[in-house]
């Protein structure tokens, strides 16, 4: 009679034979703090936004408005969208209030827009030059007055109150107010995006500005680099962002989103001891 051990004894030489041949076909596995950190590592490339394939900001159609001029300097032409210094920031004197229907609650500003005096020419300079100028104010409408006379800014007027020295390149100044032709344009800046952290440790506001591409922003987001997850900001005016969740001890990682729909990411952009009051460089969009 065959002994019952033979079965047994043929099937263990089989696995002696197999094992060693899968465990050199798998891949190494991972233990300890490397198993963590493949696992962490893979969990928050997950939720990293898809690569934006988006084509860039183009220049628009043109579009008839009116413009007037305002006078001030560098300091306050930052107006409603609070640019500290136009100047400063790189904007220039070529900057412009915009009436409540281009303005948009402050989404616009940072949009940039191309514009030249038309079918005027008894106060059009020679040759209609063209300039560009960037949103930086809110031109309020004045409802006591007539849209066609004074209330130039009034709904559902599209209007442009520039600087006097923008003005004077595109008409005479005894013209008052003058027939333009108006379109968006790429904004073209020098280095990375801006973000100015203002507030207290309660309460964090962050100027967003020097923006390439569209120029306007439409949404910000912040992380930290510990306890700081994904956190949406809120529009609080203008340029400026707000938020409650805490910041401070976090270096800081921003991701904004233009009206165009790209979006650019900085990240680790402060140090963990960032300051209130300082100015940080991020990238830009391309």
């Amino acid at each position: 009679m065959a002994s019952p051990l033979k079965p047994v004894l043929a099937a263990l030489l089989l696995l002696t034979i197999a094992v060693p041949d899968c465990q050199a076909k798998s891949k190494p596995s991972l233990s300890g703090k490397q198993a963590i950190h493949h696992a962490i590592g893979r969990q928050a490339h997950d939720f990293d936004l898809p690569k934006s394939h988006k084509p860039k900001f183009q220049s628009a159609p043109w579009k008839q408005a009116h413009a007037t001029f305002y006078e001030g300097g560098s300091g306050t032409f930052g107006g409603a969208c609070n640019y500290k210094d136009v100047a400063g920031q790189g904007y220039g004197m070529n900057t412009a209030a915009l009436s409540s229907v281009l303005f948009k609650n402050g989404q616009a500003c940072g949009a940039c827009f191309e514009i030249k005096c038309a079918d005027n020419p008894q106060w059009c300079k020679p040759g209609q030059p063209s300039l560009i100028v960037t949103a930086t104010d809110h031109c309020p409408p004045n409802p006591s007055l007539p849209n066609d006379n004074g209330g130039w800014c009034n709904v559902p007027r599209e209007h442009f109150d520039v600087a006097k020295p923008v003005f004077s390149q595109l008409a005479e100044y005894k013209a008052g107010i003058i027939p333009i032709h108006y379109r968006r344009v790429p904004c073209k800046k020098q280095g990375g995006i801006r973000f100015t952290i203002l507030g207290n440790p309660w309460f964090y506001q962050v100027i967003v500005w020097n923006v390439k591409g569209a120029g306007d922003i439409v949404s910000v987001q912040v992380k930290g680099d510990d306890k700081l997850k994904w956190t949406q900001m809120e529009r609080d005016w203008g340029a400026t962002w707000k938020t409650s969740a805490i910041l401070l001890g976090e270096s800081l990682t921003f991701r904004v989103r233009a009206s165009d729909k790209r979006y650019s990411t900085s990240w680790h952009v402060t140090p963990r001891n960032w300051q209130f009051g300082q100015t940080y460089e991020g990238k830009n969009f391309n």
